[in-house]
């Protein structure tokens, strides 16, 4: 089970992984484990209400297990009676992107 506090309180019990979304975060070089692991770490997560027409999606930064950072958009699914975290896209982010992320957001 995956829990999000602070902005947000949300149980999720897996992830929603099928070929078109596995395949855009793959181009990327990370791997469906890498991405899982993200949720078993701190997260910076925000509304990307920009991209929130027909289901709400958010925008998420964390750090790999060798402390590389992320940039990760996902939604929640419901599948039956479960909720399901669907990455939509990620990517490592470059270092400029870390420093202005952090200078614009030094609470996070």
């Amino acid at each position: 089970m995956y829990t999000f506090q602070g902005m947000m309180t949300v149980h999720a019990n897996g992830f929603d992984w099928d070929k078109g979304n596995r395949a855009k975060c793959e181009k990327h070089g990370l791997s469906v484990a890498t991405i899982e692991g993200l949720f078993a770490r701190p997260l910076a997560v925000l509304p990307d209400e920009a991209h929130s027409q027909r289901e709400k999606r958010f925008r998420a930064i964390g750090h790999t297990d060798k402390g590389r950072s992320v940039f990760m958009v996902f939604t929640f699914r419901k599948k039956g009676d479960d909720v399901l975290i669907r990455p939509i896209s990620a990517r490592y982010m470059h270092k400029k992107e870390v420093d202005a992320y952090e200078k614009e957001n030094p609470n996070l």
